[in-house]
């Protein structure tokens, strides 16, 4: 009896990896997402185009450089608009959030390079 419990105990106490914790946006009853974590995908994909026009007022982007990157951003806008329109994913929100950092790192990338030129 006690050999059962100590094995119950150890069972009980391992987590359930099925799901990722509420704080992080899913509901534990699926992967739908709860209102906060789709306004945040918004609010990163809405702040893509403020950081790449502040970009190009500073002049620390040429206007070809920041054409390009806005490219990008209303392509990550418009994936998001096709997504959203049945309920967003896990998979999805991983695609989102990933194109959303690569536009970033490109963004950083065209800051550094001073060579007015994409790429």
């Amino acid at each position: 009896a006690a050999a059962t419990l100590g094995m119950t105990a150890t069972v009980q106490a391992q987590p359930f990896h099925g799901h990722q914790p509420v704080q992080s946006g899913w509901q534990q009853n699926g992967w739908n997402l709860t209102p906060a974590r789709s306004a945040q995908i918004r609010q990163d994909i809405s702040q893509l185009s403020n950081q790449i026009n502040r970009a190009a007022q500073r002049r620390t982007i040429s206007p070809r450089e920041a054409a390009g990157l806005r490219q990008q951003a209303r392509s990550v806008q418009q994936l998001y608009m096709n997504y959203q329109r049945g309920g967003l994913t896990r998979a999805e929100v991983n695609a989102l959030q990933s194109r959303v950092n690569q536009v970033r790192v490109a963004l950083r990338m065209e800051r550094l390079d001073w060579d007015n030129r994409r790429g």
